[in-house]
Order: C-alpha cells, then sequence, then structure tokens
C-alpha cells in the first residue's frame, strides 16, 4: 500500500510538472529548484491578455502555495486600493517635501490609463491577476520589489546634471499624444511602466540603468531568497517583467548573500556635500554682498536689497501665476521668495502651497477626479490638488531663478 502511494504522488508530481511546462512552453520562463523548493518565474508582458491568462492558468493548477510578484508596498497599495488618493494627507506631503514624488506617481499613474484606454489591457493586469488568484486561493503572497522611491532616488542621486536634466524634460512625453506609439507598447512588452517610459534615456545614462534594471534584478532575487526561509512555500510562482527574467534567475542561481544586498540596495546614497553647503553659501555671500554695499554707501547698500526683493518675489511670483495659484497666493510667493531663500530650510513654494490650500481647499470630487485629471495636461492647471502641487514645483523653480539672476546683479554692482 505504501509502495502504491508513493507511486501514485510521483505519478501526480511529473503530470503537474508536465502540465506546467505545456503552459509555460511558448512563455519567457524559468524554472529553479534549490533546497526542495520550486521557483517556477514567470516573465510576463505588462501589456498582454496572454500574461493575464498564462498566470490565471498556472494558479488554477493548484500546484502552487506561494506566489511572488514584481512589486513593493507602496505600488501593491496603488494596485490594490483605487481610494488612495481620497486618504492622501496633502498638507504632509507638502510639509514633508513629497510633492515631487506624488507628481511623478501621478504622471505614470496617467500613463498607465491612457495605455488600459487605447489597449484594452491595463498595465500590471497580471499582476492583480496573481494577487486576486493568491487571496482567492489562500495562498502566500510576497512583494519583492524594492521601493519605488527608493529606487529613484538612488538613480537620481547617481545622475550627473545633464542627465538629470534631460531626465526632467522626458516627462513630456506622458501628455505629447493621445496615442501611445506601437514602439512604446514593445517596450511595454519587456518591462514595466517605470522602465519603459525611460528606457531610452536608460540606454544612455548607466546610474538610471542601474537602478531601475540591474540593481532590481539583484534586489528582487535577494528577496525571494529572504522569504524562501519560510519552508511551508514549496512551490512559488514568481510573476515579474521579462526584462527582469535572465539577471533575476542568475542572481537566484548564484545563491548571492540575500541580507547583504537587501541592506546595500535599500541605502540611499547621501548627496554631494557641495549642494548641501550651496544654499548655505549663497545665503553667505549675499549677506556679505549686502554689507559691502552698506559700507560703500547707505544707498547702495538698499538699492541692493531692492534688487533682492524684487527678482526674488517677481520671479516666484511669476511661478505662481503659471501655476494658475490664488491672487493671495501669488502675493505670498512674492512676499515669502525673498525671505526663504536667505533660509535654506524653508522653501518659498512650501509657503504658496500651504496658503494655496487655505483658499482653495480640494474637495472630495476632486480626490475623486484626480486620477482622471491627470490624464490630460490642462488637467494638471484645473484640479485643485495637481495645482497646488504645481504652485509648490513652479514657486520654488520661479525663486531659484530670481536667486541667481538678483545675485548676478548684486555682483555685477559691487564690481
Amino acid at each position: 500500500m505504501l509502495k502504491s502511494s508513493a507511486l501514485y504522488s510521483l505519478d501526480r508530481l511529473l503530470q503537474s510538472t508536465n502540465q506546467i511546462k505545456e503552459i509555460l512552453q511558448d512563455q519567457p520562463h524559468e524554472i529553479i529548484n534549490q533546497d526542495g523548493q520550486n521557483f517556477v518565474i514567470l516573465g510576463t508582458a505588462h501589456v498582454s491578455q496572454t500574461s493575464v491568462d498564462k498566470v490565471n492558468e498556472l494558479l488554477n493548477t493548484g500546484e502552487f502555495d506561494t506566489v511572488a510578484v514584481e512589486l513593493d508596498e507602496m505600488r501593491f497599495e496603488a494596485m490594490t486600493n483605487p481610494n488612495r488618493y481620497k486618504n492622501m494627507d496633502l498638507l504632509s506631503i507638502i510639509k514633508n517635501k513629497q510633492t515631487g514624488m506624488v507628481a511623478v506617481n501621478l504622471a505614470l499613474s496617467a500613463y498607465q490609463n491612457r495605455l488600459a484606454k487605447q489597449l484594452g489591457v491595463e498595465p500590471g493586469a497580471e499582476m492583480k491577476a496573481a494577487i486576486n488568484q493568491s487571496n482567492e486561493k489562500e495562498l502566500k503572497l510576497w512583494k519583492i520589489d524594492r521601493n519605488i522611491r527608493t529606487t529613484m532616488k538612488r538613480a537620481w542621486r547617481g545622475m550627473k546634471f545633464l542627465e538629470k536634466a534631460g531626465l526632467l524634460f522626458s516627462f513630456g512625453g506622458f501628455f505629447e499624444k493621445e496615442e501611445i506609439s506601437a514602439e512604446e507598447i514593445e517596450k511595454l512588452k519587456k518591462g514595466d511602466v517605470l522602465e519603459s517610459t525611460f528606457s531610452d534615456f536608460a540606454s544612455e545614462s548607466q546610474p538610471l540603468y542601474r537602478s531601475l534594471i540591474h540593481e532590481r534584478d539583484e534586489y528582487m532575487a535577494a528577496r525571494l531568497l529572504q522569504e524562501s526561509k519560510d519552508k511551508d512555500a514549496r512551490n512559488i510562482l514568481v510573476v515579474i517583467g521579462a526584462g527582469h527574467l535572465q539577471g533575476m534567475s542568475q542572481a537566484l542561481r548564484d545563491k548571492i548573500d540575500a541580507e547583504k544586498t537587501v541592506a546595500e540596495l535599500d541605502v540611499i546614497p547621501p548627496g554631494g556635500k557641495w549642494l548641501k553647503l550651496l544654499p548655505w553659501i549663497i545665503t553667505a555671500v549675499i549677506v556679505a554682498g549686502f554689507a559691502i554695499g552698506f559700507s560703500r554707501s547707505p544707498e547702495l547698500g538698499w538699492d541692493l536689497i531692492k534688487t533682492w526683493i524684487i527678482f526674488n518675489g517677481v520671479f516666484a511670483a511669476l511661478g505662481a501665476l503659471v501655476a494658475r495659484a490664488h491672487i493671495v497666493t501669488i502675493i505670498s510667493a512674492f512676499i515669502a521668495a525673498p525671505i526663504t531663500s536667505l533660509n535654506p530650510a524653508v522653501a518659498a513654494g512650501m509657503v504658496a502651497a500651504l496658503v494655496e490650500t487655505y483658499f482653495r481647499k480640494p474637495k472630495v470630487v476632486d480626490f475623486e477626479n484626480l486620477q482622471n485629471d491627470a490624464t490630460e495636461l490642462k488637467g494638471w492647471w484645473t484640479n485643485p490638488i495637481t495645482r497646488i502641487l504645481l504652485v509648490f514645483i513652479l514657486t520654488n523653480l520661479g525663486s531659484a531663478i530670481g536667486t541667481w539672476v538678483s545675485g548676478f546683479k548684486i555682483a555685477a554692482a559691487l564690481v
């Protein structure tokens, strides 16, 4: 009886293995066995109904007890909580200087919505299918990707000035045209929205390529090794973008040091010391300029202060005006910029955004419409939430321009 049972178990194992291989035969995949655990790694296309179907087919075999997905907590929340923006604490975002990251996430979300309308398949639908199936079948779910903020910050800190400028300008592609080109769609079949958006630029920027692709290959492999210490997980379906398949599989086979890899790749490198010191240096130089001006004559000193106030205030106010801010916000930007420019701890954009929030407090309906409004460039000016983000960004930009222009004016007057 025992022999018969063993033969039945072996026969069932072979049948299930053949079934899984049959499902995977025309799909990019790897099957890795380590320490008695089976990792079936499916390389998906993030805009393909076929990938969604394959995920469902594999999980419907009943052979998997665990699912691992190419998501971090933030993107998991974005995918599973349609009301996430309704709970957004706008004041906290402004005070904690997170407006840039929120703007990036909104732009990416808008790009996804446009793709979904054009293709009939939501980017990342195969990830959502894996999540839904894991919930329905009560399977373990591992989120193995690195936090998107860490990924972007590591890329940003490693890039040169011109690379950063090129990256910022590339965001215009989110709103250039209604239709996504066939070439862009092909890129999405190899990577996720984040990678495909910057794929051309990443090929020329080593820091961006390293952070978006190579580091994430190693990070996800390390996270799998960390999670696989749970020996109750025997058969794991790993759902990742096809672009990560080779690098991640190799790192998994190499049995990289999981704890060390995760710890190292979760660190955000400090910014350059001179960048931290630059605002204080500018403050010291400007104040010294005022002192030199007054030492020569009170009239010159006051002229320098007027120059500082006018250029800082006007450019900051123009930034707020371009963002279509409330008139009181524009006046506040004019008043705040000359003061905040001498205090690097506070930004003119923060003051302006807080004033704008006070006078034009977003309503519930604005949060409900946020994702749809963000799909069009004009929507960023009409929705009060995105307009507040623009007020913060453009006021700060105007203040920065005003600081440099007035600084050169002051220097010229003292020469």
